[in-house]
């Protein structure tokens, strides 16, 4: 993997620079020497096992974890600093468990970095809410309680949630699970629409079809693995070290997702604060 000269300085135009980072915990890294660059319209998947740093990586990302050493520019700032212009998509969702919510409520709240809880919505806020769920296939459902959704539907609403949001940069982190081949089809067609209106996009996915489709990959095991064009590094001897297993890729297969059985890269489990990835 090429790295950027240590001289180098991050574009305003790039959405996303890291030089030299190393993500983790107060007392543990779990991945270092992190070197890539994210322009606008342009996608990364993050790929490797549950544990392997992909979660940790996008929290850094969002400004929820601070970088443990090295160079980090979001949006032209520092991570965490410009929270109006994130769509943040995490693993859990309490909200809907903790809160009596209706699906249109939990995708408004996508609006609410923009006026804060008690700012008035606008008809333009509302347009948005009603976009993002006609793009995921929910709008039918806006009135029911999230909790009497299906798993599935209601992933659906928290994808909406973030299309709502029109934030210049998605940071989505397992975003089609518990999705069916309906909804994974509709999200592949939502995230193409924020591409095309030129969001950035950071996807931590096993899905190796997906990582494929994005313009760069990075392939993790609690180290780097590989960087680069999806076709170029996901090959049986990297995904060998990522995952433990073989894979073969054709340019027929759709769909192929990794399976992980037991892995010894180091679950983040033990800590609640940390997520699987």
């Amino acid at each position: 993997m090429d790295s950027p000269s240590p001289a180098r300085r991050p574009s305003e135009a790039l959405s996303i620079y890291a030089d030299r980072l190393d993500v983790g915990y107060p007392t543990e890294t779990v991945v270092a020497d992190i070197h890539l660059e994210l322009g606008p319209g342009q996608s990364l998947a993050l790929v490797g096992v549950n544990g392997s740093g992909k979660s940790t990586l996008l929290k850094t990302l969002v400004g929820l974890l601070p970088p443990r050493q090295g160079d980090l520019a979001v949006l032209n700032a520092g991570a965490g600093q410009s929270p109006r212009r994130i769509a943040y998509l995490s693993q859990f969702h309490t909200s809907g468990f903790i809160l009596p919510l209706r699906a249109v409520d939990a995708v408004r709240m996508g609006r609410y970095a923009n006026h804060g809880l008690m700012g008035r919505m606008t008809r333009a806020d509302d347009e948005l809410v009603m976009q993002a769920m006609e793009q995921m296939g929910v709008a039918h459902l806006a009135q029911a309680s999230l909790r009497s959704l299906s798993g599935g539907q209601q992933q659906r609403v928290y994808l909406a949630q973030v299309l709502a949001r029109h934030a210049d940069l998605l940071i989505l982190d397992e975003p089609t699970a518990g999705l069916d081949a309906g909804g994974r089809e509709i999200y592949q067609q939502a995230l193409q629409a924020e591409l095309g209106r030129c969001a950035s996009v950071v996807v931590a996915t096993h899905d190796i079809q997906e990582a494929m489709r994005c313009d760069q990959t990075l392939l993790l095991a609690r180290r780097v693995v590989a960087f680069g064009k999806g076709a170029d590094i996901l090959t049986p001897q990297t995904l060998l070290e990522a995952f433990g297993i073989v894979i073969t890729l054709n340019q027929q297969q759709v769909g192929v997702a990794v399976v992980e059985r037991e892995h010894g890269h180091g679950c983040d489990c033990g800590d609640p604060q940390r997520g699987a990835g």
